[in-house]
């Protein structure tokens, strides 16, 4: 039961969960749901330093913008790169969610971060989310987030294991007792996929391609396995030999085999996990199988791939890309009783 202050607070304040990732950020308005969903990307005057857009508008600018203007992603797989333009970007997003429910103080804040990472990076969440208006600031993995947010038992004494697919990294976990059993943390995810995809085309096709061809190819036509039929899309870039604009017709065959070696490991890196998963746990993940969430979940064929190789089943959660953002609010429903899943002390954190 919240005592009278608590009570008070929560009336003059709201409470935020946010996914901050490399390539979304998603805010969790508690009452309210998610309320906002933007890219993560930040365009900075360089002239005068000052931010000219945030989100979907400044992700518009990216490879467009002219000399004084740069457009960037503040964070970098999974971790704030740039401290000022995540402060920015997380003050603009803080701002845009309380204008559904204005009220007095700063808001309560719930922030999902990547499994494994240092305590310095926790702490330039924790400072970059306060100083852009944050009251309280409360850390959790985001493989935990993900799985309350699909509505996982992780308090149980059984196992679960999720793949969280996102933009800068993949986190891969498994979970039982409310804890991490076993993780790994890996640098392969959807940005990656976009950087062998430019790769191939430049290599196999002499044409340099921007990073938004890239990925619009990849949601249109990528696959990883054969079998769902022909497709093929038109990209357009710049010759690298005569230096002039060139239109090709690219095919999913074309994409699986730029990010065939990425995928390899990806999925070789799953099966590592379970092999050092204890076997009572391992029983449990055989029979309810393997969560997949995150953008890089809708990758066609990805779950009949993974099922394959691994011989376990695969699960691709609804609406994937709001998972962690739908656990952070599950958390905010009740912030007492999830305390102890929370990167919570100070103490523990390293300067």
């Amino acid at each position: 039961m919240p005592n009278p202050i608590q009570r008070l607070l929560s009336l003059l304040s709201n409470d935020v969960g946010i996914d901050l990732g490399t390539a979304n950020t998603l805010v969790y308005l508690r009452g309210k749901g998610i309320v906002v969903t933007e890219p993560s990307v930040v365009a900075v005057n360089q002239k005068t330093g000052q931010v000219v857009a945030v989100g979907a508008e400044a992700k518009a600018m990216l490879g467009r913008t002219p000399g004084h203007l740069i457009a960037v992603r503040p964070l970098v797989e999974g971790v704030v790169s740039d401290f000022e333009a995540t402060e920015e970007m997380l003050a603009y997003l803080i701002n845009k969610a309380q204008g559904v429910s204005k009220k007095i103080l700063g808001p309560r804040a719930v922030i999902g971060v990547p499994s494994g990472i240092t305590n310095v990076e926790i702490r330039a969440v924790r400072d970059a989310a306060q100083n852009a208006g944050a009251r309280e600031v409360h850390i959790v993995e985001e493989p935990i987030a993900a799985a309350l947010g699909v509505r996982l038992p992780i308090r149980e004494a059984i196992g679960s294991m999720i793949v969280d697919i996102g933009g800068g990294n993949t986190d891969i976990a498994v979970l039982s007792l409310g804890g991490i059993v076993r993780s790994k943390n890996l640098r392969i995810a959807g940005e990656k996929l976009n950087q062998d995809i430019i790769a191939h085309v430049r290599s196999e096709f002499k044409i340099l391609i921007g990073e938004k061809t890239a990925e619009g190819v990849k949601i249109a036509i990528g696959s990883v396995i054969e079998g769902g039929g022909h497709m093929e899309a038109v990209i357009r870039g710049r010759d690298l030999i005569t230096g002039l604009p060139r239109e090709i017709i690219i095919t999913d065959s074309d994409i699986r085999e730029a990010i065939s070696q990425s995928i390899d490991t990806l999925v070789e890196s799953v099966r590592e996990v379970l092999e050092t998963t204890p076997p009572e746990i391992l029983s449990d993940i055989m029979r309810s199988g393997i969560v997949l969430v995150g953008g890089g979940a809708l990758l066609k064929g990805l779950d009949a791939l993974l099922a394959q190789w691994l011989r376990v089943p695969i699960i691709v959660a609804d609406d994937p890309l709001t998972a962690v953002a739908r656990g952070t609010g599950v958390i905010l429903e009740n912030l007492p009783a999830h305390r102890d899943i929370l990167l919570e002390h100070e103490d523990d954190l390293a300067y």
